[in-house]
């Protein structure tokens, strides 16, 4: 197989040295100093592997898959993850390419090469015939791979069991009755609509009607929720209504409310705030924010192992799930066979099982 060279990219033999590569003496073996910041593709040096190339990443101390192309152009490209002991200390470089960027995203590897054609691709971490799997594509490859693919009707990213908890102070709450959900009440310290995992908070999102956002907006309160929603891993803010009917209110400058709404985003680029058409597309989003948020929690930790890489999402650092109701809490442990009385203060053991059973159920995700 030939390899492209594509735009920007160079070629350089096993023997080449110079400004990327620098060789130093270990034990009279010359050792390849790789740069960290460039996308190397090397010839597999095991003859009896059916991947003939080596991909290496500058992603931590480095990735290396073996893998059977030098970019995926017409499909994507099987990967095999391997360790960063098996890229050779001589290696046969097919294709050396300086990055510009390359970002763990959830479930995802996001390269962009620089060059000026064939720049943008994915490492993707997926599940196949009930075995993980590892596909470098592109967004063309990606597109044939799926040609009739439309958005999804049905249950958000296929969970069947979503709950969602709804803020005790939420006035007419949504009830997400076309939705597949199940709604329980909480005090949340932020926002209206949350998703915990595992014992943890790890996103809500704060409704807001466009009267309310005004609002808001002025007297300084979405300031400060935006910070409180800013300490949870993913948070949003939710609109009832189009940005353009911003441009139509009466009771205060328009240019006031668009400016405040684009100063609080550069301050808190990790918090969007979406307008939707209606409420009832906000219910809809809603739902399927929370539910991607719920599939990210979880596979989040399990890819970071994969990948050897820290966790950075910041869910470890994410606060506790609101603790259930004294009401609620009695009516599980007398569904559980425990003997709870009908009024006052429930016994520490009684909160003990509930907590235990409450991280168990979440834990089977």
């Amino acid at each position: 197989m030939v390899a492209h060279a594509g735009v920007g990219s160079s070629r350089v033999g096993p023997t080449c040295a110079g400004r990327r590569w620098a060789g130093r003496h270990t034990g009279g073996v010359p050792e390849r100093v790789v740069n960290p910041a460039e996308l190397l593709i090397a010839a597999n040096p095991d003859p009896d592997s059916t991947l003939p190339y080596l991909l290496r990443l500058p992603l931590g101390e480095g990735l290396v898959f073996r893998t059977s192309g030098t970019w995926p152009r017409i499909k994507a490209l099987y990967c095999h993850p391997v360790g960063l002991e098996e890229w050779p200390r001589t290696p046969e470089i097919v294709e050396q390419v300086p990055v510009r960027s390359c970002v763990r995203r959830g479930a995802a590897i996001d390269l962009v090469l620089d060059r000026g054609r064939e720049n943008r691709s994915q490492i993707v971490f997926t599940v196949g015939r009930g075995r993980e799997m590892v596909f470098w594509q592109t967004a063309r490859t990606r597109k044939q791979a799926r040609p009739r693919v439309t958005t999804p009707t049905a249950r958000a990213a296929g969970i069947a069991d979503l709950e969602i908890v709804v803020d005790t102070r939420e006035q007419y709450a949504y009830r997400f009755g076309s939705q597949q959900v199940s709604t329980v009440k909480r005090a949340l310290p932020c926002g209206d609509y949350a998703m915990s995992v595992e014992g943890r908070l790890v996103a809500a999102v704060e409704r807001k009607s466009l009267a309310d956002l005004a609002s808001s907006l002025l007297n300084g309160s979405l300031r400060f929720a935006l910070g409180e929603l800013a300490a949870l891993p993913r948070a949003a803010v939710i609109v009832e209504d189009r940005y353009s009917s911003v441009f139509k209110l009466t009771t205060v400058r328009p240019a006031v409310v668009v400016d405040g709404l684009a100063e609080l985003q550069v301050r808190w680029p990790g918090v969007p705030i979406v307008f939707t058409e209606s409420r009832s597309l906000a219910e809809e989003w809603i739902y399927r924010y929370l539910a991607a948020a719920r599939v990210w929690a979880l596979d989040e930790g399990l890819i970071a192992e994969r990948l050897g890489a820290p966790v950075e999402s910041g869910i470890e650092q994410a606060p506790p799930e609101p603790e259930a109701t004294v009401a609620e809490m009695r009516a599980w442990a007398r569904s559980a066979g425990l003997a709870v009385p009908d009024r006052g203060r429930l016994r520490p053991e009684v909160r003990a099982a509930w907590r235990a059973a409450h991280r168990l159920t979440a834990g089977r995700g």
